[in-house]
């Protein structure tokens, strides 16, 4: 016979599910789709979407200073905080809102179908990779697979659809086919490889994971206490190493961007260091196109502009540290690896494409 205890259970993950999607979809509604609506108008319009976050109008950035740290995280934080307060409420709500067994049986199986999965799930969040990340730790700790993880965290960035548009009529839709181009293939190659490379361990691990999870319970208690008692956690684990990271960074900005003109031609050096710079560096959503905007107008050749526009977005020192624990050294290490030649080979392409 049913216990009163067991009736509620089953009606409460109806309910915590639907919770779930009502803040998906009002929280992204809010922070992300009604404002890039907006935005793209003024881009087609004026074909700008607002000033270079690491400089301004100007050439040069700030020198190296407190100053400079308060006023790059100042600018930064008024830009995704709204977004980064979302993540972190979806991040959480994964892990208690969600039955236990729907990320696993989405995304568990490491392979092609789960990458693809992950990938096509992160274009309508069109979050920065910092935002994302807490959804990726939420996503890991439901047992989706390391692929599937990687290609949503890097396809909220990667694939935003608003910022391909942007990029179209602020840069030029040759721009946007050049992301979009690179940006699939790493996206859904690098998701691929992620599994493919995975080691005896993690998938021995992954596998007893999952089988564990087929005889878990569901949780008791009320879902909406364990929702908001995992946000406060995630947010002390989270936030206070990526503000610290945010600020070194800011502070940083006159040594990773020098004064840029002319003589950043297309040699590949300048290639190979704007890329470099760019998978570690940390910007708001769509924040290298006007980044791009401003150093072409500056003179810096399309080589290492096109490098920039490829590695700014997907990772970043903060967000790769919010994420080392949920998906291991491994990961973070190729993450990097495979970042950096994407933003090499979007460097060459621009010159071999007369960009």
């Amino acid at each position: 016979m049913e216990t009163l205890g067991q009736s509620r259970q089953k009606v409460s993950f109806p309910v915590a599910a639907v919770i779930f999607a009502l803040v998906a979809v009002v929280g992204l509604y809010y922070v992300k789709w009604s404002p890039y609506y907006h935005r793209v108008f003024v881009a087609a319009d004026t074909h700008s979407i607002g000033h270079s976050i690491l400089s301004g109008t100007a050439a040069t950035p700030e020198p190296v200073s407190w100053q400079a740290a308060l006023d790059y995280a100042s600018a930064y934080g008024r830009a995704i905080w709204q977004a980064l307060v979302l993540g972190l409420l979806l991040g959480s709500a994964v892990q208690t809102l969600l039955p236990v067994h729907w990320v696993a049986k989405l995304l568990g199986k490491a392979g092609l179908r789960s990458v693809a999965a992950g990938g096509l799930l992160s274009l309508p969040g069109m979050m920065c990779t910092c935002c994302a990340a807490p959804v990726v730790v939420g996503l890991r700790e439901r047992q989706a697979s390391q692929g599937a993880a990687v290609a949503f965290w890097l396809g909220n960035s990667v694939l935003n659809p608003a910022t391909l548009v942007f990029m179209g009529f602020v840069l030029g839709w040759h721009w946007t086919a050049l992301r979009l181009a690179l940006g699939i293939v790493l996206v859904f190659g690098g998701g691929w490889l992620v599994d493919l490379t995975a080691t005896a361990s993690e998938r021995t691990a992954a596998r007893v994971q999952l089988d564990a999870l087929a005889y878990e319970a569901a949780p008791q208690g009320n879902a909406i206490a364990r929702w908001f008692k995992l946000l406060a956690q995630m947010a002390v684990r989270l936030v206070p190493e990526y503000i610290v990271l945010v600020l070194l960074l800011g502070a940083a900005r006159a040594w990773l961007f020098p004064h840029v003109g002319p003589e950043v031609d297309n040699a590949i050096g300048w290639i190979l260091l704007f890329a470099f710079v760019g998978t570690l560096f940390v910007i708001p959503t769509a924040g290298e196109v006007p980044i791009v905007q401003a150093m072409l107008s500056f003179g810096v050749a399309a080589g290492p502009a096109a490098a920039l526009l490829m590695t700014l977005p997907p990772i970043s020192l903060p967000s790769l540290a919010m994420t080392a624990r949920a998906l291991g050294r491994r990961v973070v290490v190729m993450m990097v690896l495979m970042v950096f030649p994407v933003g090499v080979a979007g460097g060459l392409a621009a010159i071999a494409l007369h960009f």
